[in-house]
């Protein structure tokens, strides 16, 4: 069974509080790592600890959300192992799990509305890897 890790800093609380609903609505295993109020934070806290879970294999894929999603896909993407993609739209939410095997999704609340950041998760949970030719081409980032 597939467990994922969910973070958020404050400015992402709300699509996190979102993702949970939906995660439990398809009985799907996760751990939420903060925040837990719309209180500030820093969110490299945040990225960092969902990513080490992710790499650690403590969890199967990482969803994280800040008001972006550029910082903590940035600060996720230092943790090693962790192939974090920065998705707005669906396309993206597909070709990053098809082609490049993203094991950590990042969101940016105040970038899209909250149904187009469901459907990136739903598409972005239910898209496999393609391997062959693209696996060779995550080697060479590993």
């Amino acid at each position: 069974m597939t467990k994922i890790v969910i973070g958020a800093d404050h400015a992402g609380f709300s699509y996190k509080e979102k993702i949970r609903e939906y995660l439990d609505a398809h009985n799907i295993s996760y751990i939420d790592v903060g925040t837990y109020s719309a209180e500030s934070c820093d969110y490299p806290v945040i990225a960092k600890k969902a990513a080490q879970m992710v790499a650690s294999g403590e969890a199967d894929k990482g969803i994280i959300v800040c008001g972006s999603g550029i910082g903590v896909c940035i600060a996720a993407n230092k943790i090693k192992g962790i192939r974090a993609a920065l998705c707005n739209d669906l396309y993206t939410a597909k070709s990053s799990r098809t082609h490049n095997d993203a094991n950590v999704l990042c969101i940016g609340e105040r970038v899209i509305g909250e149904g187009v950041a469901l459907s990136i998760v739903d598409i972005w949970l239910n898209t496999d890897f393609e391997g062959g030719r693209h696996q060779a081409r995550v080697d060479m980032v590993e």
